[in-house]
């Protein structure tokens, strides 16, 4: 990498006047959006799109908002030619969409382009030719003069055959692009524009589209930024001139220089879905929409089901959709981290105990569900990076068993062990089976049959055991009767077993909670108890049931068979 002297920045910068835009903080509404998926993006794949794909890709277009689609080249090959009759033959364009077509500027390619749109309803007529300082001295070896002929004389050749009467039922706008906009002087690239507009006359109802593409990126995003502003500010026909852009990501850059040349004065903006396009691609209009919609702003575009969206391009393009690709991939809402789940249960909890109408939850940028996903596996994912937080919320999400905070950093710690031993991620199915066979109900070797109680008023005279326990005990196989008092329910079951052959002597209680499972009235009831040895090591154990009390008493079971791993019951 000690080559680096052989290059230099191959971008024209404009006076500072033009940063006007940097004061700006957001975008405030959508821009015309124009996709060129089934034109650049398909140009980009090893294995084009056939036509059926390209008819189902468009038609998927209409459907999520956009109202400009270019569709190809028509004069490039019969394949792109039959696109566009299809699309107008079949009547598969919508009234509000208008479709836009590529041509370089040449009569016998503009004539065979302008051919492929007789019947259309709604049209744009997109010419172009390179400008860049490169193309012209080695590609075209002509003057400033001869690339600006190309130019004009594609611009006059538009106009003439526009007006042929077997257009008149077609309304053609025409779009211009500068090739190479970001490798050309920014004044040069002004003169052609408004020798093109001049031609054109655009007028309220006829619009005219220039298009300034960064077909390489090649300057950071402020600099393409304030070019776009140059022209903004210089453009002739403003006011009936629909200032558009087109990035490329060459820098990895192109949202960002999208943004900032929206912030400019850009009006529209061409890109794909995904970011498909040659090289690293074109602007990823899903990134930018989505980016706008978390700034409260309507992109006029629905990603609202994300996974769909995804699957379809994935099937149409051969394509993937990287599982970090923002808003779209795979993992873009996982939290792995336990610092990181911790925040997300505290601010999904927050949110509805306080504003469930506002979105500001920690480390997500956007609802999932705004995208059609799921916390369910979506959001916080276990694997031994996981903490207790994130365990607890998985398990409480799909289960409705809110672990008590003392319990959750042993279950954390647990679960993150076994995702290192096995190193992998666990499920949130398998995450509550560990739970559920570590934890709850568990029966072996101790098992409380029947339990009981009565309160015995009496008792209050001779002290404050007054509450009596009738049970029926299994402990590995032998059966026992046995009963006894206690000053509570949970104390007369630990008074009871004491008088079985078995010692269950040597543990204290340190801390008992309870909760319904749901809201349902006939919810299961869910208790935890935890105990300690004498050597103050604690055992958790976690109890269900149709009635709270013998909720408790299985905890309490599940605790205490927990606690004979490490001291077997002895007669």
């Amino acid at each position: 990498m000690n080559n680096c002297r052989k290059y230099r920045p191959g971008y024209y910068p404009v006076s500072a006047e033009y940063n006007d835009w940097v004061t700006k903080d957001h975008i405030e509404k959508a821009p015309v959006w124009c996709s060129v998926d089934l034109r650049d993006g398909n140009q980009a794949l090893i294995v084009p799109m056939n036509l059926q794909q390209k008819l189902e890709f468009f038609k998927y277009l209409c459907d999520i908002g956009f109202k400009e689609i270019e569709v190809g080249f028509p004069a490039a090959s019969d394949t792109e030619y039959e696109l566009v009759r299809t699309l107008i033959e079949k009547d598969m364009i919508p009234d509000d969409v208008t479709i836009q077509v590529l041509t370089q500027s040449r009569r016998h390619i503009i004539e065979k382009t302008f051919d492929s749109l007789i019947g259309c309803k709604n049209a744009i007529v997109h010419l172009y030719n390179s400008t860049s300082v490169a193309q012209r001295e080695q590609v075209f070896r002509k003057s400033k003069e001869g690339v600006k002929k190309i130019a004009t004389d594609g611009a006059k050749l538009l106009k003439e055959i526009a007006a042929d009467k077997k257009y008149k039922d077609t309304n053609i706008r025409f779009e211009y692009s500068p090739e190479s906009f970001t490798g050309t002087e920014p004044e040069y690239a002004l003169e052609v524009c408004n020798a093109v507009l001049d031609i054109w006359e655009p007028d309220a109802e006829h619009k005219a589209i220039i298009n300034l593409p960064a077909t390489v990126e090649m300057s950071m995003p402020h600099v393409f930024a304030s070019q776009v502003s140059y022209m903004n500010h210089n453009l002739h026909h403003r006011e009936n001139t629909v200032l558009s852009i087109h990035p490329h990501n060459d820098r990895g850059t192109g949202v960002a220089d999208t943004e900032l040349g929206v912030l400019a004065g850009a009006d529209r903006v061409e890109g794909t879905l995904f970011g498909n396009g040659e090289r690293t691609g074109n602007v990823d209009i899903i990134t930018v929409a989505m980016n706008m919609y978390t700034h409260g702003v309507d992109p006029q575009l629905d990603f609202s089901d994300m996974p769909g969206a995804v699957e379809k391009y994935e099937n149409w393009t051969g394509m993937t959709v990287e599982p970090r690709h923002p808003y779209c991939g795979d993992l873009v809402f996982a939290a792995f981290s336990g610092s990181h789940q911790d925040a997300i249960a505290k601010g999904m909890r927050y949110r509805q105990e306080h504003d469930p109408n506002r979105w500001t939850v920690p480390y997500l940028p956007i609802d999932p569900h705004d995208v059609g996903r799921e916390y369910d596996g979506d959001v916080i994912r276990i694997n031994s990076q996981s903490g207790k937080g994130g365990v607890a919320y998985v398990i409480e999400r799909d289960h409705g068993f809110q672990i008590p905070k003392p319990m959750r950093a042993e279950v954390g710690y647990m679960m993150k062990g076994i995702s290192d031993h096995t190193h992998e991620e666990l499920s949130a199915e398998k995450t509550f089976k560990i739970f559920k066979d570590e934890y709850i109900n568990d029966f072996k070797p101790l098992d409380i049959q029947t339990a009981v109680f009565t309160h015995d008023e009496n008792t209050h005279k001779q002290g404050s055991d007054s509450v009596k326990v009738n049970m029926h005990v299994d402990i590995d196989g032998d059966q026992f009767d046995c009963s006894a008092y206690g000053n509570g329910r949970l104390d007369a079951v630990s008074n009871a077993l004491k008088k079985t052959p078995y010692n269950f002597n040597d543990y204290k209680f340190v801390t008992y909670s309870e909760h319904a499972l749901s809201p349902d009235s006939n919810s299961q009831a869910a208790a935890y108890v935890c105990i300690a040895d004498k050597n103050n090591d604690e055992f958790w154990g976690v109890g269900t049931h149709d009635d709270i009390i013998l909720a408790s008493v299985n905890a309490l079971v599940s605790a205490l068979n927990r606690m004979n791993h490490a001291h077997p019951f002895i007669k």
